[in-house]
């Protein structure tokens, strides 16, 4: 039985992806749990960095009853902007150390907010790992295979978000995502 959103869930690995048809150009968010739950969403304008911010604040928000949340993400940028550099932006009034305006502010404002109500709720960090993506790693292949698709939505100038958390089916996570997303074979 999927674990039910908001029921306390002591362990849970979730991975997250963004995609951009263009740089900037219609982007799409996801992630995908370890047991085939996923949500993923477009937006008609965007960044791939925008969509792996998304896709990162999006695992958490969704995850907020989970104990020990692990995320799995192919972007740097995204871990390194949830561990290391949003508070510093925050800090110094939303600029960058070269005194230009910080990238979505508006995302990373939301990943504060989230990563702070987990705090307040004595709940620990939330674990951020990086992995090689197009690489054969399932969990990030699926990840990549809802973003790439919530992007083609976006390229139709659609702005949704689609969960298997409001009855949609769970992804089969046993097996790899439908060829195309960029993955290369796994090495055997």
């Amino acid at each position: 039985m999927p674990p039910v959103p908001d029921q306390p869930l002591d362990r849970y690995t979730l991975a997250t992806d963004g995609a951009c048809k263009g740089n900037p150009g219609p982007a799409g968010w996801a992630w995908v749990g370890e047991d085939g739950q996923w949500a993923a969403g477009s937006i008609p304008a965007g960044t791939n960095n925008i969509g792996e911010l998304l896709g990162l604040l999006h695992a958490i928000r969704d995850h907020q009853h989970v104990t020990h949340l692990t995320v799995q993400a192919d972007s740097k940028y995204a871990i390194d902007t949830y561990s290391s550099w949003m508070d510093g932006h925050a800090r110094r009034g939303w600029v960058t150390s070269a005194r230009k305006p910080t990238a979505n502010r508006d995302i990373l404002e939301q990943l504060i907010a989230a990563r702070d109500a987990r705090r307040d709720a004595g709940l620990p960090p939330v674990v951020l790992e990086h992995v090689r993506g197009h690489s054969g790693h399932r969990l990030n292949s699926w990840a990549d295979e809802r973003a790439v698709r919530a992007s083609q939505h976006a390229a139709k100038g659609e702005e949704l978000v689609w969960t298997s958390h409001r009855g949609l089916d769970p992804l089969d996570v046993s097996v790899d995502p439908p060829r195309g997303s960029g993955d290369r074979a796994p090495r055997r």
